[in-house]
C-alpha cells in the first residue's frame, strides 16, 4: 500500500473520533485510547486517505485493521484498486464491514472467523443487579468483599494515578509477568495509558481502596452512544470478591447512561473465555481475517 504511514498520535486523537464516530458498527480495538495505548506493543502506524484511515499493524507481522470512516459511503473496489496491488492480509474486521466487503468485491476476498476476537456484549443492568441463578456466584461473592472490608469506591480521576500505577506494579508481580510477554505487553500499555490519563479524551473508571491502599481498578471509555467499553479491570487476589465488586460497583455508578458494555475478547485464552462467558453475554462484535487479492 503506497501510503504514508505515520506514528498514531494524541494531538490527533478528535479528528480520528470524528471517523470513528461514522463507522456502523464499533468494536473494542479500534476506541482511540485502545489504538493508542497499544500502538507500541503491536507497532501500529494509521495513514488518512480522504474519508478513510487507514490502519496498519507492524509486529509480530504485518497486517492491517479495519479501515475507519463511514463504511457505506465508501466506493470498496476503487478504494482497494487504488491502493492495494498485491494480496493483503486484515484482521479484526468487524462483521458488517466485512459483509459490505463481500457486497462490493465478492470476487476477490475470502474471510475466515475470527472467534478469538470477538467481543463480549454485556447487559448494563444485568451486571449491576446481578439477579437470578445465573449470577448467584457473582452476586455472593460482591456480597462477601462488601462484608468483609472497610471499602470505598472512588471514581477513577488523576489523584488515582499513583495508587493504580503501584497496584499494577503489584500484580505484575502476582502474575509473574516477567514469564509472559502477554502480559507484560499489556503492563506496559497500561502504564502509557495511566501516565497520560489527562490527555486522553473520554477515559473514565472507578478504584475500590481499602484502608486507603488500592485493591482493584478498572479504566473504561465511551464506546458509542449505548455502550461503555472496559479497557482494564485489576483486582488484588488477597481480597476475596474484588474483581467482582469492581465488575459491579463501577457499572452501578457510572454504568447507567448505558445500555451495553463491552469487555473486549478473550485472545483465545480459555480460562479468559470461560470467566467471560460466566458472565452471560447478550450478544459479540464478531469479527473476521479477511484477505484480498489485487483487481485484474
Amino acid at each position: 500500500m503506497a501510503q504514508n504511514f505515520e506514528a498514531i498520535r494524541l494531538n490527533k486523537q478528535k479528528d480520528y473520533l470524528d471517523r470513528f464516530y461514522r463507522c456502523p458498527q464499533k468494536s473494542s480495538d479500534y476506541s482511540f485510547a485502545n489504538l493508542w495505548g497499544w500502538s507500541d506493543e503491536y507497532g501500529i502506524y494509521w495513514a488518512w486517505s480522504d474519508d478513510v484511515i487507514w490502519i496498519k499493524q507492524t509486529i509480530p507481522e504485518e497486517v492491517f485493521w479495519a479501515p475507519i470512516g463511514p463504511w457505506p459511503d465508501i466506493d470498496w473496489r476503487r478504494c482497494f484498486d487504488r491502493h492495494f496491488e498485491e494480496p493483503t492480509t486484515f484482521c479484526r474486521i468487524p462483521e458488517e464491514l466485512s459483509r459490505l466487503w463481500e457486497n462490493h468485491i465478492e470476487d476477490r476476498i475470502r474471510s475466515e472467523d475470527e472467534r478469538a476476537h470477538w467481543d463480549y456484549i454485556y447487559d448494563v443492568k444485568e451486571l449491576v443487579e446481578l439477579k437470578g441463578n445465573r449470577f448467584h456466584n457473582k452476586k455472593n461473592l460482591v456480597n462477601q468483599f462488601k462484608k468483609n472490608y472497610d471499602y470505598q469506591y472512588v471514581p477513577f480521576n488523576t489523584q488515582m494515578i499513583d495508587l493504580a500505577l503501584a497496584m499494577q506494579e503489584d500484580w505484575c508481580t502476582w502474575r509473574d509477568c516477567e514469564s509472559s510477554e502477554a502480559l507484560s505487553a499489556e503492563n506496559r500499555s497500561i502504564s502509557r495509558i495511566l501516565e497520560n490519563w489527562s490527555k486522553i479524551d473520554g477515559l473514565t473508571g472507578g478504584a475500590l481502596l481499602v484502608e486507603r491502599k488500592m485493591v482493584a481498578y478498572t479504566i473504561a471509555e465511551q464506546l458509542s452512544k449505548d455502550t461503555i467499553v472496559i479497557h482494564f479491570e485489576k483486582g488484588n487476589p488477597d481480597y476475596k470478591g474484588a474483581y467482582q465488586a469492581i465488575n459491579q460497583m463501577f457499572l452501578e455508578h457510572d454504568g447507567k447512561p448505558y445500555v451495553f458494555v463491552n469487555r473486549e475478547q478473550d485472545l483465545g485464552d480459555e480460562g479468559l473465555r470461560k470467566a467471560k462467558l460466566s458472565y452471560h453475554p447478550v450478544d459479540f462484535v464478531k469479527k473476521n481475517r479477511v484477505f484480498v487479492k489485487p483487481g485484474n
